[in-house]
This record gives C-alpha cells, structure tokens and sequence, in this order.
C-alpha cells in the first residue's frame, strides 16, 4: 500500500509537471516578470512581493483552479513498484476483455474499409476542401450518401460483451452467490449500498433544498431559488472551481450553468485555445476520414431525429470532426482501461514505426456518441468554447461509459449498482421484468451509455449533469435508472 506522505508528493510531482508545459505557466512567468517593473515591488522583499501582486492581481486563484482540475481528472498515484499497465485498470480479466472488444471494433472498421474500397484516410482534393469551407457553417445542409456505412457498434452490442464478462479466479473458487444469478453482470465488484450512497451524495437529501424540486411553481420562490441564484452569483465572482463544484451539486439556475460548468472544468476560452480549435478546423478541411462519415451517419440517425437537439446539427458536424483529429484527447488512455487503435502506413502493415493512431484521436464513434455534444449546444454557441467544454466533459467522464473497467464510474459498476440498487428495493418490479422476459438492465443501459441524454428533456438532463459535474461522478446515472 501506498504510504500517503508518499502519495501526496507523487501527486504535488505530477501536477507541477503538467502545469509546467502548460501555457498557464508561461503567463505566470510573463506576469510575475511584469511586476517587476511596479513601485510597489521591493528588492528586499522580491519572492513575498510578487507573491501579493499575483494573489491581487488574480493569478493565483487561476493557479488554484488549474490545480484543482488536474486533482479531479488524474487519478491517485498508484504504488512505484506497481506495473505501468495497473494504473489504467487493475484487474487483468478487465484488461483483457477490454483488450478482446477493441480488436472486434477495429476489425468492423477494417472490414468497412475494405468493403466499401475506402482508405481509412486521404488528402481531399483542392476543390473539395473549398467547398467544405465555404459551408462550414451550414454542413446540416450536406445530404451525403450514407446508406452503404454502419455504425461500428450500438449498446446492445457494447451490453452482449458486458453480461459475458467473468471473473475465472471467482468462477473457479466460491459459488456465485444468489443475487449474482439474477442480475446480467456477472461479475464482483465492490458497488455502494444505499447508506454509503446516503453519505457520499449527502447534498441530495430531502431537507436540502433542489433546483428542478424546490423552485417548483408550489413554492414560493424566495423560499429557495432567489438564494440559490444569489450565492451562485457570488460564486462566480469568486471565480472558485472548488466552490463551484460544491455549489452544483443543488443544481444550476439557468442563466449561471454555462459560466459555472466552464469555471468547474477550468475553460476560459484564451486566444491560444480558439486558434488551436482553428488548427483542428484545417485539418478536417484538409483531410478526409473515414470516421467522417460515420459522424455524419450517427448525427443523421440520432440528433438530427430530436425534437430538442435537430437544430444544433451543423454544431454537432464541426465539434464532432475537429474531435475526430485533436491528438491532445490521447493523453486521457493514459488513465482510461482502453487503448487507442492504431493503423499502418500502406504496405508497412505490423511495422511499429509505421503505425499511427487512428483516428488521431484515438476515440472510435459509436451509435449516439453524437448525443454526448447535444445538449451542450443549449449552453454554448461559439464552436471554440463548445469544443473545449465537449471535450473536457469526453475525458473527465464520457469515456467512461463505453469502455470495460472495474472504475467506480466505469460502466460495469453502473450496471451492477443498477442491478444491485432495483433488486434490493424494488424487487417485485425487478422479478416481474425477469418473469415477462424484459431484463431491466436491458431496458436502461442505452440510457447510461448516454447519460440520458435524448431520453430525458433537456432541462431535466442539464439538471442531472449539473450532479455528475458537482459530484464527480457518474455513479448517480444509476440512482436515477431506478
């Protein structure tokens, strides 16, 4: 076990260097040289003096919530001696089952590819990347011919691969117990009963009061949502991710959840962030993918189909493809169970110094990972911020929920603490689903794989992200599935 003196300085190690390669670090630097220059700056006093200016100046709040974003996102160090491949998952039959379904969703890429005679990747000629640019903004518009592409996999596939998990050292020792027989998740992981999820999710209770509950047209609203509104206010002049994050945990009022969500997830939207989104921009103009038209197949099927979310479609095409390229998403694999494909240079095939991740992104589109864009559309309506919200909301949580690990958060543990919860205090709904052949996991993990969104409205589903967002987790998807 980790001692945790020693734990904590791995992880003041950690995010001293990945901040020292941020450009938060350079503006530091560049700030802390310009105070030189100020009156109020002694000699004798440089490092406290210094010190002051960027407190007062607001410097080292933003270092603060850099800080506290790279704490949320990266897990706990793990002991030095453990294996590099036990921080991303620690169970090996988890990591070997991971392993299994890449391989099945890289060959159904690959068999696309060579079925339809398409290159995984090209250079679009001249014209084409003219034309593209020139509707940029109005891709909705585009009515390719999609009828010959499938989506790599939908959740029914992702499930079938879930109920046929095993753990061989459980299966090989004690009889699974009763209540394992009766759920489709077979495996045994540790999942929350209802007093821990009690304490853990304590801001929930009933004499606390809920925006989306509270703020109802039977109560009066100065008895909650004036003071909510107040102090989220105040929040957001603080300009604390920290207290943020506590804050939402009751809901964000309207008018303050795009500002409160950037400020939890540390999105100022910098100049050096709208040019980057713009280098993505050019090589979607510039190359042609074959997970293109996959994006453009699973926009078409799911949000262009909703009553709430077929308006944002040209939003979903330019956030979605500029994903597809952004290399930066990569980093998350080295927390994630999931390993990103790779594709070989043509005739170089099982040559590693050939080999590229593919897509650069490494993140391979399923049915309705589009639905994971759309209700951010609601909130956010430059493409550079919604891009970086997206993103950040992909790699602290999303990625969860389509790849197989034994993570609290993971969708394994989702299913089991879904099963768990609705065999326990439902358990005449739970058995009278079994007896007329409609299991209820079967019923509710599409609604997890997506977080709900598309099935719940969008102020509803806001409200329910506001939770995931405030809580770090995304264990409250299967609360609310029962």
């Amino acid at each position: 076990m980790l001692d945790p003196d020693r734990g904590l300085s791995l992880t003041i190690a950690r995010v001293v260097q990945r901040l020292q390669g941020s450009s938060l670090h350079s503006q530091l630097e560049r700030q802390a040289r310009v105070s030189l220059h100020k009156p109020e700056i002694r000699l004798e006093s440089l490092k406290e003096d210094i010190k002051d200016f960027l407190k007062t100046s607001g410097w080292e709040k933003k270092l603060q919530n850099a800080v506290y974003s790279e704490l949320n996102v990266f897990p706990s160090p793990c002991h030095p001696a453990a294996p590099p491949e036990h921080i991303k998952e620690p169970l090996a039959y988890m990591r070997k089952a991971q392993g299994s379904w890449e391989k099945r969703i890289l060959k159904s890429l690959n068999s696309m590819c060579t079925e339809l005679n398409i290159p995984l990747a090209q250079k679009r000629p001249a014209n084409e990347q003219k034309e593209l640019l020139s509707k940029w903004n109005e891709m909705g518009t585009d009515e390719p011919d999609l009828s010959l592409f499938r989506p790599v996999y939908a959740p029914k596939d992702f499930l079938e691969v879930l109920m046929n998990l095993r753990n061989p050292n459980y299966e090989n020792g004690e009889q699974p117990s009763f209540r394992n027989h009766l759920g489709l998740i077979q495996v045994p992981l540790k999942v929350k009963d209802i007093p821990e999820l009690k304490e853990d999710f304590s801001e929930l209770s009933l004499n606390i009061g809920q925006l989306g509950i509270d703020d109802s047209a039977q109560v009066p609203p100065e008895f909650f949502e004036n003071e909510h509104v107040r102090v989220g206010q105040k929040v957001l002049a603080e300009q604390d991710s920290a207290a943020a994050q506590q804050y939402v945990r009751q809901g964000c009022p309207t008018a303050l959840r795009a500002d409160l969500w950037a400020l939890i997830l540390n999105i100022s939207n910098q100049p050096e962030d709208i040019l980057y989104y713009e280098q993505l921009k050019s090589n979607v103009i510039q190359h042609d993918l074959l997970v293109d038209s996959l994006i453009y197949k699973d926009v078409k099927l799911t949000a262009s189909n909703d009553d709430y979310y077929f308006v944002f479609e040209d939003y979903l095409y330019q956030v979605l493809l500029c994903f597809s390229r952004d290399t930066s998403v990569l980093e998350h694999f080295t927390y994630s169970s999931a390993t990103p494909p790779k594709s070989y240079i043509q005739g170089k095939l099982g040559m590693e110094e050939y080999a590229v991740f593919y897509p650069p992104n490494g993140v391979i589109p399923f049915h309705g990972f589009s639905m994971y864009v759309a209700p951010l559309c609601f909130l956010y309506h430059e493409p550079s911020k919604l891009y970086q919200i997206f993103r950040e909301m992909y790699v602290r949580f999303f990625f969860r929920l389509h790849s197989i690990s034994s993570h609290p958060s993971g969708i394994v543990s989702l299913c089991l603490l879904f099963e768990t919860l609705l065999q326990t205090h439902l358990p005449q709904l739970f058995y009278h689903l079994r007896e007329i052949g409609a299991q209820p996991l079967r019923i509710s993990f599409k609604w997890m794989v997506r977080a709900f969104s598309g099935y719940l409205a969008t102020d509803q589903l806001l409200l329910l992200w506001d939770r995931i967002l405030g809580y770090n987790s995304l264990e409250i998807l299967a609360g609310c599935t029962c």
